[in-house]
């Protein structure tokens, strides 16, 4: 099914196309082929493109055109043409660079397609070569997808220097590329240069400290981007400068929307740093530093600051250490001081029932937050009760949580449900919208474009 001008990826199963009764007189089929019937424009030059190149027709490449067809038909522009190869509705022939040199062709001059994904393909550092030269040439696209294409160091280059004359794409996702320090350094510089990039995803991309360093320096004065992703850089020592430098940034900056530290090793010197930041900071809303080593003590900062500050919304604390202590020191702040704050994740944090149980209490008085995430935790039958009488009374709605009540011989025990704020980051689901909003309330909550 198509919706809102968007292709979805394996959305039509099926065998290779059938053959046709006629052959275009420009193309030549190689031996032994299945030559479809040509339906549509975008197809007929994706099949003469193949027969040059004597490439094999890709079947779900080539249903996925068909639909792009019907819906230019239908008068339908800003499509966003989805070929995920890690689609699991039905079989999929995951893109080649080869492959990707046909899309570019295609996609070259056509107005009405704005976005590409082509994530979890094949198309390496000479697919990269070939996205570089269609950012160059089509003027259209604001949202191209690259996440785990194999992309090394070269072609991090060759796209972050096709983005210094590029002036229409908004939304970037590199996560996964192993661009490495090199790479990145490439894409700093290139931020100093562009002027249209709102949000750029490189996580997972190897980063290294000098980069990350680099990346803090450009956005004091960047004015565009709007969200970075930096997530797990490799980085050695325990100094923490990758901390400072962006605390700095905080500081200068008054665009950045969304900052996302996910893995940087950041103990509670680190977020002694965010913090001091976030009290001259007026434009940062969404804060991710899960995965950490912030403790307890880390939390005295975040409390404080959070009873000044007035921008931040969403603040992910997932898979950290803050234990009871730093649970209540958040709770004291949330009742009695803060009320902006509208979602909170402290999932798998070593908390016991009662800085759980205060934390429930603290959304009767406050309300604002409205979104709350605790799985992982240790659950005693106190904590039970409470959130279950949170989301009885509608206080909690069960969407805003990642916990559902149930009774067993009278007792009230948490189960685990498919909520959070970024569950669909590395995947999304087959059953439902890739797009829900109680699975990735985070980008629901601060939307800053497309949800990388």
């Amino acid at each position: 099914m198509l919706g809102g001008g968007k292709v979805a990826a394996g959305a039509v199963a099926g065998s290779p196309p059938p053959a046709p009764t006629t052959t275009p007189t420009t193309s030549r089929a190689p031996a032994n082929s299945s030559v479809p019937e040509i339906m549509g424009s975008l197809q007929e030059v994706y099949y003469n493109l193949c027969m040059e190149k004597s490439r094999k027709i890709n079947s779900f490449v080539w249903h996925l055109l068909q639909e792009v067809d019907e819906e230019i038909e239908k008068g339908l522009e800003g499509i966003t043409l989805n070929i995920a190869g890690n689609s699991r509705l039905m079989p999929v022939e995951r893109i080649t660079s080869e492959d990707f040199w046909i899309l570019s062709r295609i996609l070259k001059n056509n107005p009405c397609i704005n976005g590409l994904d082509v994530r979890y393909n094949l198309i390496s550092d000479v697919g990269a070569y070939y996205a570089a030269r269609l950012l160059q040439k089509q003027h259209k696209l604001i949202y191209l997808n690259l996440m785990f294409n194999d992309i090394g160091p070269k072609g991090g280059e060759l796209i972050a220097k096709a983005l210094h004359t590029n002036t229409t794409l908004k939304y970037l996702r590199m996560t996964g590329n192993k661009i490495e320090n090199k790479g990145g350094m490439f894409f700093a510089a290139m931020l100093q240069i562009n002027s249209s990039l709102e949000k750029l995803d490189l996580g997972d991309c190897d980063l290294g400290m000098q980069s990350v360093i680099a990346f803090a320096t450009v956005l004091t004065q960047n004015q565009t981007i709007k969200g970075i992703n930096l997530n797990r850089p490799i980085l050695y020592g325990e100094q923490e400068e990758s901390t400072v430098h962006l605390g700095h940034m905080l500081k200068e900056n008054h665009c950045l929307v969304a900052l996302h530290m996910c893995k940087h090793n950041m103990k509670n010197c680190g977020i002694k740093q965010l913090c001091d930041a976030l009290y001259l900071n007026r434009s940062l809303r969404y804060l991710d530093v899960s995965c950490n080593k912030i403790s307890r003590d880390g939390m005295v900062y975040l409390a404080d600051v959070l009873k000044s500050n007035t921008t931040l919304e969403v603040i992910d604390l997932s898979f950290n250490r803050i234990e009871n202590a730093g649970a209540k020191y958040l709770s004291e702040t949330l009742a009695s001081y803060n009320r902006s704050l509208k979602a909170l994740s402290v999932v798998s944090n070593n908390i016991e029932g009662e800085g759980l149980v205060a934390l429930s209490q603290s959304m009767k008085t406050n309300p604002t937050l409205s979104n709350v995430y605790i799985w992982g935790n240790k659950f005693d039958e106190a904590t039970c009760v409470a959130y279950s009488d949170l989301i009885q009374m509608g206080r909690l709605k069960p969407d805003n949580t990642d916990v559902e009540p149930f009774v067993v011989d009278g007792h009230v025990y948490l189960a685990e449900v498919s909520n959070g704020l970024k569950k669909h980051y590395y995947w999304t689901p087959t059953y439902r919208q890739a797009c829900s909003h109680s699975s990735n309330a985070g980008s629901i909550l601060v939307p800053v474009g497309p949800d990388l």
